[in-house]
């Protein structure tokens, strides 16, 4: 039995309109925040980037006035057949934990990057350089959330802190820590959205909205034909943003081919 492709009764996932989304960054920055992401010296030099959600532009590649972009936000896909899990050889990353959160165990993770490899999302980072703050700075991070040190692998974790947050407050107001209401446990990127464009819930609750809109027609997942089976949902009504979603090339007709 793999334990990581067991079934579970809870799927934390998101929903992201990319009809809404603006494109503004505010997701990228309250990750690098919540999670305690070092301010890099040197912005302009993407060797040194390091950020757990990543927003993409897309475009129709059509000339004005049909041209027409869209912004994508990218963060791990939590996939229900993750590929990093088992090429990891020491188990820094898996997926048994109620609600399907992909784990990693930066404590256990030996850098040998085979994860990053395995992810067709490229949702991993490798740690190259020691995280450095600003002097004062680093009394703004967050208590709850380690530091990782230089050469292991950091993704995103939907901030599983604020989960395990969530069901310490349940259990202190007597209610079952499994059973979660809506709203009780949020991440960052999704309580700062400005255009509420992420929603975030259990994917296995009716009731959560986020149950609703991933059975949209209008809803796709990334890469879907690879069969990850991720737990983060994209919605558009544009027919050129779900298509690129699935990255489906256009066959063009070539004479005598």
């Amino acid at each position: 039995m793999v334990l990581y492709l067991k079934e579970f009764k809870i799927k934390w996932g998101m929903v992201i309109d990319l009809d809404k989304c603006t494109g503004c960054g505010a997701c990228m920055v309250a990750c690098q925040a919540e999670n305690n992401i070092a301010p890099v010296v040197d912005a302009s030099d993407k060797r040194r980037s390091m950020t757990w959600l990543l927003v993409y532009q897309l475009s129709n590649q059509k000339l004005y006035p049909d041209h027409d972009v869209a912004y994508l936000p990218r963060p791990c896909q939590q996939c229900g057949h993750p590929n990093c899990v088992p090429v990891c050889p020491v188990i820094a990353t898996d997926k048994n934990e109620e609600g399907g959160i992909v784990s990693q165990v930066n404590a256990r993770c030996i850098g040998c990057r085979y994860c990053i490899a395995a992810c067709p999302y490229h949702a991993r980072y490798f740690n190259w350089h020691d995280p450095v703050w600003p002097e004062g700075m680093e009394k703004t991070l967050t208590p709850d959330v380690s530091t990782r040190p230089r050469g292991v692998v950091e993704k995103c974790l939907f901030c599983h802190h604020r989960y395990m947050q969530a069901r310490d407050k349940a259990r202190v107001e007597g209610r079952d820590p499994n059973a979660l209401a809506e709203g009780d446990y949020i991440p960052a990127c999704v309580e700062v959205c400005p255009t509420g464009a992420i929603a975030f819930g259990d994917l296995m609750n009716p009731n959560h909205k986020v149950h609703q809109l991933s059975k949209s027609p209008h809803a796709f997942r990334l890469l879907e034909r690879l069969g990850t089976d991720p737990q983060v949902y994209y919605l558009s009504r544009r027919e050129w943003v779900r298509r690129q979603g699935d990255n489906i090339l256009e066959h063009e007709t070539v004479e005598g081919v």
